[in-house]
């Protein structure tokens, strides 16, 4: 994708919405181009995802936990920190809100009395269709103007580019 090099085709932004994809990059980012266009969108999709889940009572993140719950049911903390790719410290904090919200409740694991278990509760279910409906609005503004083949095309590539920073992850461990 090309950008403009002409400053007069730089567009005003008005409060929290960034610059737009046309308008021409930094010389300070032209090193990394494909790491700020990342960097750009993640914030984006970010901003719009908040935007949306205000309206059920959850911010970024939250949705996550409360899909696995939905879907696996009761989860162990740790679990939930492996699932979602999280730290301990993140996932206890999420946790911590859910619960104060009335979205889940703790409770020791039957099994293991060391565990404790996270589980949704009745206000958090009666939530779920809300948040599927959601993450269909986030997904078609994400990807409503692409063809399905750009649609995998998308994925392909976000799926090339997340390898490559696992493994570079793993490296600098």
């Amino acid at each position: 994708m090309s950008r403009p090099e002409a400053e007069g085709n730089a567009r005003p932004t008005t409060g929290d919405v960034p610059a737009t994809a046309s308008e021409p990059l930094p010389a300070s980012v032209m090193a990394g181009p494909v790491s700020h266009a990342i960097l750009r969108v993640a914030r984006l999709h970010r901003m719009l995802a908040g935007h949306l889940l205000r309206r059920v009572g959850l911010h970024p993140g939250q949705e996550l936990v409360m899909m696995q719950l939905w879907e696996r049911g009761p989860q162990r903390q740790t679990d939930l920190v492996r699932l979602l790719g999280s730290d301990a410290a993140t996932m206890t904090r999420t946790i911590q809100r859910l619960e104060n919200a009335g979205f889940v409740r703790r409770l020791k694991s039957p099994t293991d009395k060391r565990a404790t278990l996270v589980e949704p509760t009745a206000a958090s279910n009666a939530l779920r269709q809300e948040v599927e409906g959601i993450c269909l609005d986030l997904e078609n503004s994400v990807a409503g103007g692409l063809s399905p083949e750009q649609q995998a095309e998308a994925v392909e590539v976000l799926t090339r580019i997340e390898d490559s920073l696992v493994r570079a992850t793993a490296r600098s461990d």
